[in-house]
């Protein structure tokens, strides 16, 4: 048993290390070849980044003759079909909750006149401002959690397909789906640093969106691995990804300038997550100590 543990270890080490590794030093392309954060090629850089932990996965596999027995890459839709429309259907619902959540805690920061959406519409060629704003809800709710799901497959056949189960033989689930979150967190690090997210003007930088950012992939690595393991599948876990990806703006366009990116009003800042982090909680707590 010990010998199975020790065998586990290594495997672990050796992924995380191999995905820290090559991510990091494909993130410190954009400043070494001194390009703009989000912006041209550094977008290039950053999607092509998303799929190292697949790469690690793979390489660690090989490098440990593990085999590739389970790569977690079933849907299983028999018999599971209701969690998967729970899985299509309620990041959407959680997106708008979250911007409703946000403006009637912080009223002011709601922009009446929709500024952003106004300047977008003027560029359509005639389409209202309500008009656009229905489209782009409806592209959050029927095309959200596949539009992305190639990419967000990249990272979670590493994080959701190969280091939560590796934890998950060693510690108990609610253990396994918190330090999932916090290493996946982690990897982030360098990107926070050139601004991903919040940027680079707010009081506490760069330290304070590192653990922001933290918080964040960890109440949604709960959710995503709790749903991972009820239905032995990564694919949720990536759909869930896709969505959160597609509609994290809807609530930025919704808003005046100025806001406080550690606070909201997107889904990554404090107060613009709740909705999400009240459903990590509960899910945390049913995930339970046991292996």
């Amino acid at each position: 048993m010990e010998q199975e543990k020790m065998v586990v270890k290594k495997r672990l080490a050796l992924f995380v290390a191999l995905t820290f590794v090559i991510t990091w030093i494909i993130f410190l392309l954009i400043p070494l070849r001194g390009l703009t954060y989000g912006k041209g090629v550094s977008i290039v850089i950053v999607m092509a980044a998303m799929f190292v932990p697949a790469l690690c996965s793979i390489l660690t596999r090989l490098i440990t003759k593990e085999g590739f027995g389970n790569m977690y890459l079933q849907p299983h839709f028999k018999g599971h079909i209701k969690y998967y429309l729970l899985v299509y259907f309620g990041p959407a619902i959680l997106l708008f909750l979250s911007a409703a959540v946000y403006f009637l805690i912080l009223p002011g920061s709601f922009d009446p006149e929709l500024t952003v959406l106004k300047e977008a519409a003027g560029k359509t060629g005639g389409l209202s401002v309500y008009n656009l704003l229905l489209i782009t809800i409806l592209e959050i709710i029927i095309v959200g959690p596949v539009i992305n799901i190639i990419p967000t497959l990249g990272e979670e056949l590493g994080w959701r397909g190969y280091l939560l189960p590796k934890l998950r033989l060693l510690l108990s689930d609610r253990a396994a789906l918190v330090i999932t979150g916090i290493i996946h967190g982690m990897w982030h690090i360098p990107v926070i640093v050139m601004g991903h997210n919040y940027g680079t003007s707010y009081m506490g930088y760069p330290w304070l969106g590192i653990l922001t950012m933290i918080v964040f992939i960890v109440w949604l690595g709960i959710i995503e691995g709790y749903i991972s393991i009820k239905l032995d599948s990564v694919i949720p876990a990536a759909m869930i990804h896709s969505a959160i990806n597609a509609g994290a703006g809807l609530s930025i366009i919704l808003a005046k300038g100025g806001y406080n990116p550690i606070l909201g009003p997107a889904t990554t800042g404090l107060i613009g997550g709740l909705p999400f982090i009240v459903l990590a909680v509960i899910l945390l707590i049913k995930a339970g100590n046991k292996r």
